[in-house]
């Protein structure tokens, strides 16, 4: 007998074994089906290294189940990454089953053995001899099983809505197929959406995002330029991110970052594509970065006729249209949009009206007419009967066919939307401006038949709350979503407000546990006084809806009377200025205090570049950075910041922030931009270098000033910088990088806000992208030596927290 057949004779053999020995393999957790194995009803498989497991599952509450690839360590919840039969679920997985042909062909079979899915792979040429496997990476695959290289199916090929490292988008020239990502329909259906990640069909370095058949302009990266994207850099859990071309197939793919986290890609039900963040000692996904930024810029997320709600994150159908599957709807799926509840008749218009659509973002593809007003431009639209909406803004606008990405806004435009005649009078279209006139008794019914619903909806109302408090679950709501908390549970959480973390001008911070988890939380209770509301409504507004590893996560809120509570996630290590400036605390060693700074920068340039309305913080200090377990920091307490506008038109009047980090504009009156951050930063690294406040320097000796002895000495050497480190650090520190934050520091607190860097600009070079130049002495700075009490009025200023704007 030859080798060959000798090792094929012990193949056989040891597949007879496997084969009769199968239930007691599937119950430990194997990672292999062998030729005549099935899967069925909670029986799994499970990576070797225990890091995926794969079988049936049933999502959300959904009673259909699928196949999918999960993560199982070390995660609490089921996160499921691949399905295999996403169009057709079956009911029953224990009368269904996955089973590996001998021919090498995953099939899976209902009770009735109809082929539900299969891998349709060509392997009549192995034989027996294939086996399934899955892997630490999440890929399951199908190959030759005495040569471990011949993968003749994986599931790499053929993503679902997740992108794991190792994973591929891209082209395959064999199966002439795209490899993309594609959203589920909702959470409870991984159907395929609307809504893909994949290659652009005219260039084989880019990717895009799709949705309702449009590509999105802001959605584009370039394979040349993807790990230099400031969010996705990578420093950011992903690197060597590669375009691989061969004569097989072209693709996209990229490697973890770093070991002790997990990271993935996710295009979301929302539309959005997201990287999620998993990292060692967490209790659950962080949302990391997020493309578009907002949900209601996703084109088509809700469909035709139905507008989005940024704040309220909802869709909501036009007056005189109703959700075209209601079901899909209640589930979260919006993409089927709204239908007319009665069919137009057009007839010249005199069968049809418009509903007012107030404070909206217009859709695109309008045309412009030539109608001088608005009996003309209504009349227009009328006489069309393709015309589904018009609008006066300076100048006639008439739209054809479904409306598409409508958004409402608090200050927009007025669209008049056409829908079937009824005998509501909609403003400006039935009424004088529109050059009909209904009698007052009309209005009088109306009001009437208002009141009476109006009064019975609220005794409903208010008798439904009851019995939802009495049956309601604490704590539920959907991933990324923000939780209204019941005082009840967070007096529970806190154990009566017990552990106090610790108290400031508004308010005090306690710590808790959320029940059935072990996720601390921290409570901020504000005080109750008029500006603490003002600062409560400014913190749930503005972070309410952002997510940025570096910033703190706003898990939801509580108001109850005239209480006013937050709730974040709690930082075991608490601020920055615990570490720096308290005795006997823990002393932060240099690679820890310049990824404290680092990572402040990231946040910071987040908020002023990257959401959609520029964030100015406005009090940025080392007490308002959070320390989370790895001592990784988050920018916090944003009870001061305001949105401003990329064009900076409104302009803060009144200071804010704390002494000792107030850029000059704040005294001088001057507009204030995200410069005014860059200045409080670049005080905030003087002190993480020197481990002591900037201001000790100001009651005392004017050379002890720290700032002033740094912008002084930076021409004297780097043996000169080393000496001015915080002298617990016994001089242990990366010269270089000491360098780059003595110069960027300087550069920071410069007088004139345009001699100051952007927070991007000082991300580049804290992370040696960018090269930096000797900073010229401040003008402040200079003038010490003239006039002390002069030169720092400014640094003297009180923390003032009143809000106007002109």
């Amino acid at each position: 007998m030859s080798p060959t057949s000798n090792h094929q004779w012990l193949f056989l053999s040891i597949l007879i074994f496997l084969v009769v020995s199968f239930n007691a393999h599937f119950s430990s957790g194997v990672e292999t089906i062998y030729p005549g194995q099935s899967l069925s009803g909670n029986q799994t498989i499970t990576s070797q290294g225990g890091v995926f497991e794969l079988g049936f599952f049933a999502p959300g509450n959904s009673r259909n189940y699928y196949i999918g690839i999960w993560y199982i360590w070390p995660l609490p919840t089921k996160t499921v990454v691949w399905v295999a039969n996403r169009n057709r679920p079956v009911s029953d997985p224990s009368s269904s089953e996955l089973t590996l042909f001998e021919d090498g062909n995953l099939v899976l079979l209902e009770q009735s053995k109809t082929r539900i899915w299969s891998t349709n792979s060509s392997t009549s040429s192995f034989g027996n001899s294939t086996v399934a496997m899955l892997l630490d990476n999440g890929n399951f695959i199908v190959r030759d099983a005495l040569d471990s290289a011949n993968v003749i199916w994986q599931s790499f090929d053929y993503p679902t809505d997740t992108w794991l490292p190792g994973g591929k988008v891209g082209y395959s020239n064999v199966r002439k197929q795209n490899q993309f990502l594609t959203s589920w329909r909702s959470r409870e259906n991984p159907a395929p959406s609307l809504f893909s990640l994949e290659v652009e069909p005219s260039s084989s370095h880019i990717l895009v995002w799709k949705g309702s058949n449009m590509y999105w302009n802001s959605g584009v990266w370039d394979g040349r330029v993807f790990s230099s994207v400031p969010e996705i850099a990578s420093d950011y859990y992903i690197k060597n991110v590669t375009y691989v071309v061969n004569k097989n197939e072209s693709y996209f793919t990229y490697e973890a970052g770093f070991p002790t986290a997990l990271t993935r890609f996710v295009v979301d039900v929302t539309g959005q594509i997201k990287q999620f963040v998993w990292r060692k000692d967490s209790t659950y996904w962080q949302l990391f970065w997020t493309r578009p930024t907002l949900q209601c810029e996703v084109y088509g997320f809700c469909g035709a006729f139905s507008s989005c709600s940024q704040t309220a994150q909802v869709c909501r159908c036009i007056q005189g249209f109703e959700p075209r599957t209601p079901a899909d709807w209640n589930l979260g799926d919006f993409s089927d949009g709204c239908i007319r509840r009665s069919p137009l008749e057009c007839a010249n218009g005199r069968n049809d009206t418009f509903s007012l659509v107030s404070n909206t973002l217009f859709p695109g593809n309008s045309q412009s007419l030539a109608a001088g007003n608005f009996d003309e431009c209504q009349l227009a639209c009328l006489r069309n009967c393709s015309c589904t909406a018009f609008a006066i803004d300076d100048g006639c606008f008439i739209w054809n066919g479904a409306l598409l990405n409508l958004q409402e806004l608090s200050s927009g435009k007025d669209l008049y939307v056409r829908v079937a005649k009824s005998k509501l009078v909609v403003p400006g279209v039935n009424s004088s401006k529109g050059g009909k006139t209904k009698k007052k008794t009309a209005w009088i019914v109306l009001g009437a038949v208002g009141f009476f619903f109006a009064f019975f909806g609220g005794i409903s109302m208010i008798i439904w709350r009851k019995k939802q408090t009495a049956t309601a679950t604490t704590f539920e709501a959907a991933e990324d979503s923000l939780l209204v908390f019941k005082f009840r549970d967070i007096r529970a959480a806190t154990k009566n407000f017990s552990e106090k973390l610790g108290e400031g001008g508004f308010g005090s911070v306690f710590r808790g546990t959320l029940p059935n988890s072990s996720a601390a939380i921290a409570v901020k209770v504000l005080k109750t006084q008029r500006q603490e509301e003002k600062q409560f409504r400014a913190e749930v507004n503005t972070i309410g809806m952002i997510q940025h590893i570096n910033l703190v996560h706003l898990r939801g809120f509580c108001v109850k009377g005239t209480q006013r509570l937050l709730v974040y996630n709690y930082m075991p290590n608490g601020s920055l200025e615990s570490h720096l400036f308290k005795k006997g605390s823990n002393v932060l060693d240099w690679k820890a205090r310049y990824n404290i700074a680092t990572g402040t920068a990231r946040g910071l340039a987040y908020l002023h570049e990257k959401c959609r309305d520029c964030i100015i913080h406005c009090d940025i200090k080392p007490e308002n950075i959070l320390l989370d377990a790895d001592y990784n920091p988050k920018v916090a307490d944003f009870g001061l910041a305001k949105l401003v506008g990329r064009e900076f038109s409104r302009v803060l009047t009144t200071m804010r922030g704390t002494r000792g980090y107030l850029a000059p504009e704040w005294i001088s009156g001057e507009a204030i931009t995200p410069k005014a951050d860059v200045f409080s930063y670049g005080m905030l690294l003087f002190e993480i270098i020197s481990g002591r406040r900037n201001r000790e320097g100001v009651e005392g000796e004017v050379e002890e000033y720290f700032p002033y002895q740094v912008s002084s000495r930076l021409l004297d050497g780097e043996e000169i910088l080393v000496a001015l480190l915080d002298h617990r650090l016994q001089g242990n520190a990366d010269v270089e990088e000491l360098s780059r934050a003595c110069k960027i520091a300087c550069w920071c607190i410069q007088d004139e806000e345009k001699d100051r860097p952007s927070m991007g600009q000082v991300v580049q070079v804290l992370e040696g992208v960018q090269p930096i130049g000797i900073p010229p002495i401040p003008r402040f700075l200079q003038g010490i030596m003239d006039d002390t009490k002069e030169a720092f009025v400014f640094q003297d200023t009180s923390s003032v927290t009143s809000v106007k704007l002109s």
